[in-house]
């Protein structure tokens, strides 16, 4: 089931003569395997009588970005939003398997979701800054938490991780909203490490930026991996080629396949997945 040539082809909406766009993934070197900080085991997500997530189990490696790719609908935000309890607000919503964060299963009656939350952040598909200043924008969730150090040299080290300051440094005063979509979206990323998180889960963060923000925030991934686990919820096939260590392929609920994502792109061991990244349905 070599993919001889690394040649894939993304899913595009059939045209009329239903041409499709090749693009070329890289051939990457199977990343060192590091501890698992998320373990998923067998977790199944209910919409009322829909099944969302059908018994997924995956490991999330530590220190390592890990692309969830798949069709729209096929639970990829779903599963994202289930690692920090984000789905916990939508009603009728139910859970059966676990989460495992540090060892800890997350639906244990005595864990806190804001505590999970603090270390567990969340960064959203189209930027959404508070309508306040930049540094209130990233000072604010510390704030809030009681933060007891040196708040602004906190916003200044966020902002540096965020690859933002020196756009910023000198109209920290100024509304967030100001900010084109790119640096929007940074500003987010930024808020989000000020908590001192150890994972960022990132829900399709490019998919509202242009060729140029894109390029930017996925530099940051790459940068931001030293540090953080990253989870990365993306339709762009592409992306997940270049940023990833790992790549999880979700078609209806289901986890069809998950591996490096060297191998993933060129030698997939399920011919669903084969089907996929080379454009025959999606």
């Amino acid at each position: 089931m070599k993919l001889t040539g690394l040649e894939v082809r993304p899913p595009m909406t059939r045209t009329a003569d239903s041409v499709r766009t090749s693009f070329v993934v890289e051939p990457k070197p199977v990343p060192e395997r590091t501890p698992s900080v998320i373990s998923i085991d067998r977790l199944s997500v209910l919409y009322g009588t829909h099944v969302a997530v059908k018994e997924v189990s995956m490991e999330i490696a530590e220190r390592r970005v890990t692309a969830i790719i798949g069709p729209s609908g096929c639970g990829k935000s779903t599963l994202l939003r289930s690692i920090n309890r984000m789905n916990d607000f939508i009603a009728g919503i139910g859970f059966q398997g676990a989460i495992r964060f540090r060892g800890r299963d997350i639906r244990d009656p005595g864990y806190d979701p804001i505590d999970l939350r603090r270390s567990v952040g969340m960064v959203f598909q189209k930027p959404n800054p508070f309508p306040k200043s930049i540094y209130r924008n990233v000072a604010w969730g510390a704030a809030i938490n009681g933060y007891r150090g040196d708040l602004t040299q906190l916003v200044e080290d966020a902002l540096k991780k965020a690859a933002l300051w020196e756009e910023v440094k000198d109209k920290l005063s100024q509304s967030a909203l100001a900010l084109s979509g790119g640096q929007q979206q940074r500003l987010c990323i930024a808020r989000a490490i000020a908590l001192q998180p150890e994972v960022l889960l990132m829900d399709e963060p490019c998919s509202a930026l242009d060729p140029i923000a894109t390029a930017r925030i996925e530099d940051l991934i790459d940068k931001l991996k030293a540090q953080y686990t990253v989870v990365l919820v993306t339709h762009n096939m592409q992306q997940a080629g270049r940023v990833s260590d790992y790549t999880a392929f979700m078609y209806m609920g289901e986890l069809i396949e998950m591996d490096a994502t060297g191998r993933i792109f060129t030698n997939p061991q399920v011919r669903k997945t084969q089907d996929y990244i080379t454009g025959r349905f999606g």
